[in-house]
């Protein structure tokens, strides 16, 4: 009689899994991030600091870092900020925000939007530089007509 019991009990596993897993229907199609996805070593010429590495998360956020020591006059190391795909080209902003090295005080932040085309494993692009005080009125911006160039941050076995 135990036989008996268990036999409707496998059949309704075995259809609820079947069901469950998808058999019998087309396979979903897998999202395929976009090509910005991941860490990059960049190289910006217009900066105090050239060299900044750039991680691309697949929600649509970014972060960005270069040594603290890079500027002379404002502790201004880490970035964070959002991107899209627009097309062929990256499009993005991030801020910055600064202390004064002598007084320690806040100084203010840096926004810096962006545009990147990737190729592969590296990229290209151009940004546009504000700066604002720390009344929030904004102030001079570094030129910033040099093209900015990155490789991708690959793992090595």
């Amino acid at each position: 009689m135990r036989r008996s019991a268990i036999a409707p009990a496998v059949i309704f596993s075995a259809a609820y899994l079947a069901g469950a897993t998808g058999c019998g229907r087309a396979p979903a199609e897998v999202p395929r991030a976009p090509a910005i996805v991941g860490t990059w070593l960049v190289n910006d010429p217009n900066a105090p600091f050239p060299y900044h590495l750039y991680v691309f998360n697949a929600d649509g956020t970014m972060q960005q870092a270069n040594p603290d020591a890079g500027d002379p006059r404002t502790s201004d190391s880490d970035g964070k900020g959002a991107w899209i795909a627009n097309g062929a080209t990256i499009d993005g902003t991030w801020v910055e925000v600064t202390a004064d090295r002598a007084t320690h005080r806040y100084a203010g932040r840096l926004e810096v939007t962006f545009r990147f085309t990737v190729f592969a494993d590296s990229l290209t692009g151009s940004e546009r530089v504000s700066v604002f005080d720390a009344s929030g009125q904004a102030t001079a911006a570094p030129a910033t007509s040099s093209e900015l160039t990155g490789a991708r941050v690959t793992a090595r076995r």
